[in-house]
């Protein structure tokens, strides 16, 4: 299960500067169970962008959304409400914002952060990865994370090793992260996303945040134990 929890509203609403009408996609999922991205959430997000005075042109809610068959499948059924959306808000962790920006060629905003909970949380079949980092950025790139794309984890642009669009480690069979974030802007028409500056990251967030380590969230025994106190 990866962990996911809400962005800042301010931040959120930033993502959306010069759009106003936005497609909705949630995840029955590991969303759900975090109350970031099920049916609940997703209703109040699109009452919160009403009262901005966006449109909201439809949502799925998607039982896996970190299969990327499965998205587009779903998103087929919603084709024209997707089409007539300037971009998607994505409440899931990374893998979702990712998978869904993978089939769809509209911009996709992250609604969350994936909190690190140490370990290996999950499995997936794509490309697709998330370094857990609790701050996204992938808004700025496209749907296409830095963290794990680039072998460097670099966030503001491409190192010198890059050649002829591949990763100086593996030119064979690794194309270059930054060089896959252009082309994915590029086709887009928001290359201007590249001109962000990004301040460096807080790697602390990728600590296991202390108020989840005595919950559910982190192991099944600490609701166990908090019902047995609880009987006492």
């Amino acid at each position: 299960m990866l962990v996911s929890e809400l962005k800042p509203w301010p931040e959120v609403l930033s993502y959306l500067d010069g759009e106003q009408s936005i497609f909705l996609v949630g995840c029955n999922g590991c969303a759900e169970a975090c109350q970031t991205g099920g049916e609940t959430q997703a209703l109040e997000m699109k009452q919160r962008l009403l009262e901005e005075g966006k449109t909201v042109t439809g949502y799925s809610i998607i039982d896996f959304i970190c299969d990327k068959a499965l998205v587009k499948l779903k998103l087929m059924a919603h084709e024209e409400e997707v089409m007539a959306a300037d971009s998607l808000i994505v409440m899931s962790c990374g893998i979702g914002v990712q998978a869904t920006s993978a089939v769809i060629d509209k911009i996709v905003h992250p609604a969350c952060n994936t909190i690190n909970l140490g370990g290996v949380q999950g499995k997936w079949r794509g490309s697709e990865r998330c370094r857990e980092c609790g701050d996204c950025l992938l808004d700025l790139t496209g749907g296409i994370c830095p963290l794990t794309a680039c072998t460097k984890g670099l966030i503001n642009g491409p190192c010198g090793g890059a050649k002829n669009g591949k990763c100086e480690f593996e030119p064979d069979i690794r194309d270059c992260g930054w060089h896959l974030i252009y082309e994915r802007l590029k086709r887009l028409g928001r290359l201007d996303k590249m001109s962000t500056i990004v301040s460096p990251k807080d790697w602390s967030k990728m600590q296991p945040p202390r108020h989840l380590r005595p919950t559910i969230m982190w192991a099944l025994e600490h609701e166990e134990e908090k019902k047995e106190v609880a009987a006492k």
